[in-house]
């Protein structure tokens, strides 16, 4: 039986195998409103965390835009591609080791369909992480698959949200208010009946 921990290791496994596939389906969808909802809410000269970048689409966009991105992995393939595809180095490490380096400090957190690969308990505490890598008023951007599922789909593993459940799971991390979250459907080709929870959150000035 599958370890609470192989779980994750699992689902990074796939990216491995599956990096080349996965980066042809989703480097090209279409982000564009999403990310300037983000963007809305930071300064001009933000500094910009992408924690699990995937295939760099984003990394690069916000880039191209003036921004200052750091970018950050669990898969090493994936964080090859997006090397490739943006120019500058990407960290690879496992979400769950995270913890901001001394003077590390964002405007902003784009984490877009990556802590969903996370069982709640073991998101709990990389929230914290990211909690204490935002300036106060700082911004996090997440997704979700949105429904209430816990557990491996199509070779990884899912922890899906509903608005209330979200809502619910928050009280857990008052270094977070919800500011804003809305559904999409999935913007990649043949799979708009998809739907995803986006949610925009605020760092607190909550003494972690």
């Amino acid at each position: 039986m599958m370890s609470e921990s192989d779980r994750f290791d699992h689902t990074l496994q796939y990216y491995e195998e599956h990096a080349e596939e996965f980066a042809a389906g989703t480097v090209n969808a279409d982000m564009k409103e999403i990310r300037r909802r983000f963007l809305d809410y930071l300064p001009e000269d933000a500094r910009i965390l992408d924690f699990g970048c995937g295939t760099g689409r984003d990394t690069k966009a916000f880039r191209e835009l003036g921004y200052e991105v750091t970018a950050l992995d669990g898969s090493q393939s994936m964080c090859r591609i997006a090397g490739d595809l943006t120019g500058i180095p990407v960290k690879c490490m496992d979400f769950r080791d995270y913890s901001p380096a001394a003077g590390e400090s964002y405007d902003g957190i784009w984490a877009c369909a990556s802590l969903l690969h996370l069982k709640k308990k073991e998101l709990l505490p990389v929230m914290q992480a990211l909690g204490k890598a935002l300036h106060t008023g700082g911004i996090l951007y997440v997704s979700f698959k949105y429904g209430d599922y816990e557990g491996e789909r199509n070779g990884r593993f899912f922890t899906d949200f509903t608005q209330e459940g979200f809502c619910e799971y928050i009280k857990m991390l008052p270094e977070f208010r919800l500011v804003e979250h809305w559904t999409t459907g999935d913007v990649r080709p043949g799979r708009g009946d998809e739907r995803w929870l986006n949610m925009i959150l605020e760092r607190t000035d909550y003494h972690m």
